[in-house]
């Protein structure tokens, strides 16, 4: 769809961009404080799991089979918890480690395992020169911010309409051998929502790594988080490898963090046998034990994957009708203008927003000017440049549908005005 404004001719131009000045100051006069800048539960969402809170007391019956809760031991995580994370992700239980409440914490501790200890018997990362990490782009910030962090360079890759681009992963894969892993968040992506076709999670099981200790970081975040009818299939990974006949490829994390309470959830990962005896073992220096009674409140509260699905219906109930505001509010606000697109998920927590180029700044500036927070612009790229500088990160699940359907009043405005100032610059 040809850019509206381009088409305009400057007196008019003009008289829009003078008529948006006067919308933005009448917003900036009504001292706004909207937040929309990360994908955190709604206060309706984080109450759906309140009963969880009492189903562990001081007369709780305080064993999980063998195991035993209020005491050192099981570090690898209680049996039933172990059972429950395999469920969620399709995978056998005995490959199954569920520690702490943050996936992102068990990345970051493998991450800088391979860093100081190596991956599989190779040299530490630390001991090899420059290290590459593949990062798809947009995508989600605190991936790229842990390997930067140890300084890791981070490569971008672009993103498709099914996946990364294959092509680009393969190649630098398979002929680099400073390449030592990549960022996946396969299902529901952060922050485009789209989910891996069957064709890329196949090709990413056929990669023959140049590095014998590269591993695929498939950061399964919202496994269960469908909100809209017909929840999107992923061909499990392990499937595919085991079709391509590969193993020792992928590490697979996932947690509660969105399904119960964020921060005091369950995280897991999972793993060829080989790569969990080296977890199991890289995690015993840290690991006396986990934490085991928010896992047998979980085990209680959720039981099997059945309830899970039950439990996420409701947050269905509460996510759908914010994600079909953005869905009208940009369609009617902007769809007609050839200015802007953006992503139509069908789970998880973000919409991908894309304007003309060298407007995400300039509309995250302004949005802030007229009192609503919105995810800082780059902040989807390695190293916050996003090179085109159009993406914007929308999460519409935390404020209120009021909160939101305001906020999103503004964010048309201001993409408008933004869109606008570019095209009459583009004249001078």
């Amino acid at each position: 769809m040809p850019n509206v404004y381009q088409g305009l001719p400057t007196d008019e131009l003009d008289a829009l961009i003078a008529t948006l000045e006067r919308e933005a100051d009448g917003l900036r006069e009504q001292h706004l404080s909207l937040d929309m800048a990360r994908g955190k539960p709604s206060a309706e969402q984080t109450a759906l799991s309140r009963p969880m809170l009492d189903l562990i007391c001081s007369s709780s019956d305080l064993t999980d089979g063998d195991a035993i809760v209020d005491n050192y031991g099981t570090p690898e995580g209680l049996p039933s918890a172990r059972a429950l994370a395999a469920r969620i992700l399709g995978v056998d239980a005995a490959n199954v480690v569920v520690a702490g409440s943050s996936s992102l914490n068990l990345m970051h501790d493998l991450v800088t395992h391979a860093f100081t200890n190596g991956v599989a018997g190779n040299k530490p990362f630390c001991r090899q020169g420059e290290v590459k990490w593949l990062c798809p782009a947009p995508g989600y910030d605190r991936h790229f911010a842990v390997t930067a962090h140890l300084g890791i360079k981070n490569v971008p890759v672009p993103m498709k309409n099914d996946g990364p681009d294959m092509e680009v992963v393969q190649r630098l894969v398979e002929s680099d051998p400073a390449v030592k892993g990549i960022w996946c968040v396969p299902k529901y992506a952060n922050p485009t929502g789209i989910t891996y076709s069957d064709a890329v999670v196949r090709r990413f099981a056929s990669l023959r790594p140049a590095a014998p200790d590269f591993r695929i970081y498939w950061d399964n975040a919202y496994a269960v988080h469908s909100f809209a009818e017909g929840d999107d299939r992923l061909l499990d990974i392990f499937e595919a490898l085991a079709e391509a006949g590969a193993s020792d490829l992928v590490y697979e994390f996932g947690s509660t963090a969105k399904v119960t309470f964020p921060s005091s959830g369950i995280a897991f990962v999972t793993a060829s046998p080989s790569d969990m005896a080296a977890i199991r073992q890289a995690f015993a220096v840290e690991r006396v034990s986990s934490e085991k009674f928010s896992q047998l409140a979980h085990v209680r509260f959720l039981r099997d994957l059945d309830g899970v699905k039950a439990h996420m219906a409701k947050h269905a109930a509460i996510v759908a009708p914010r994600f079909a505001l953005v869905e009208s509010k940009l369609t009617e606000g902007l769809g007609a203008l050839g200015i802007a697109s953006w992503s139509h998920p069908h789970g998880g927590y973000f919409v991908s927003f894309d304007g003309p180029e060298g407007s995400a700044r300039k509309v995250v500036s302004l949005m802030a000017e007229l009192g609503v927070k919105l995810t800082p612009a780059g902040a989807t790229w390695p190293y916050g440049h996003d090179p085109r500088d159009t993406n914007i990160r929308i999460a519409p699940t935390y404020p209120s549908l009021e909160d939101l359907g305001r906020a999103l009043d503004v964010f048309v405005v201001a993409v408008k005005l933004v869109s606008a100032r570019l095209e009459r610059a583009s004249r001078r």
